[in-house]
């Protein structure tokens, strides 16, 4: 019997936004470090290119592509590129995104627009162009939600709404585009320390306070990430889809 590896990536090429940082980074380089190749995608073309660089060091290519998600004729913009390039993601990590603080009695206009239209409106856009660039290939998408996907969040309406859309927004791609055969799932991060959310985990008062609601005791890393992200994408996840799977040291197990 001949032994199959359900979490090898290799012949895939994965389309990672907001990839110059944080959560996006590591995802991009967990993706590399099983055999895909990546296309790195956000506005910050130099951190793309430092990522690129570590990724190429594990024998992988990788392509650097600017990208505004909250634009949507640059969405338009970067796939036009890639048909040209011959390039073909079957992998979607919908991770670019947002977020800012504000009393809800505060929040503006543009700063709804602002996170909202990047974390929600960006996504979809980007997961439609990906879709119609398959062209009738199977693939797979995992939207970045979040534990505020669930649950509120006070101070963080715009961002709690967009990631409540983009945990609805996969249920329904899902149920849509499986006759397409593309899976969409989310991946619902916990409590990590990224650039966006350094500010809080450097309040100690905040920390013992998040500390004691989570069940195993510690802040995620971002390593945590990768091997969810990894089933999501392989064949080893190909009856799954419509689904959101949480990291989050048990959390919302235990609230």
């Amino acid at each position: 019997m001949t032994k199959r590896n359900r979490f090898d990536l290799s012949g895939q090429l994965a389309l990672v936004t907001g990839a110059s940082r944080g959560i996006g980074a590591a995802l991009a380089l967990g993706l590399a470090e099983a055999d895909a190749d990546i296309i790195l995608a956000a506005r910050s073309i130099g951190d793309l290119e430092s990522v690129a660089t570590t990724i190429r060091a594990l024998g992988r290519k990788a392509h650097v592509e600017p990208l505004n998600v909250a634009d949507v004729d640059d969405i338009s913009a970067l796939f036009a590129r890639l048909t040209a390039a011959g390039l073909t993601p079957n992998l979607l990590i919908n991770n670019a995104g947002t977020e800012q603080v504000s009393p809800s009695l505060e929040v503006t206009e543009p700063l709804w627009d602002k996170i909202v239209g990047t974390n929600l409106k960006g996504a979809f856009f980007v997961a439609r162009a990906f879709a119609a660039h398959l062209a009738g290939q199977p693939g797979a998408i995992v939207n970045l939600c979040s534990l505020s996907s669930e649950v509120g969040i006070p101070t963080a309406v715009p961002y709690t709404s967009s990631k409540s859309g983009i945990a609805g927004m996969t249920r329904a791609l899902a149920a849509e585009w499986a006759a397409l055969g593309i899976r969409v799932n989310g991946l619902g991060p916990g409590y990590f320390a990224t650039e966006m959310t350094a500010g809080f985990y450097e309040d100690p008062a905040w920390s013992a306070a998040m500390l004691a609601k989570l069940p195993m005791r510690r802040f995620g890393e971002l390593d945590d990430l990768i091997g969810a992200t990894i089933f999501l994408c392989a064949p080893a996840s190909a009856y799954v889809t419509g689904q959101v799977l949480y990291v989050d040291g048990g959390y919302l197990a235990s609230i």
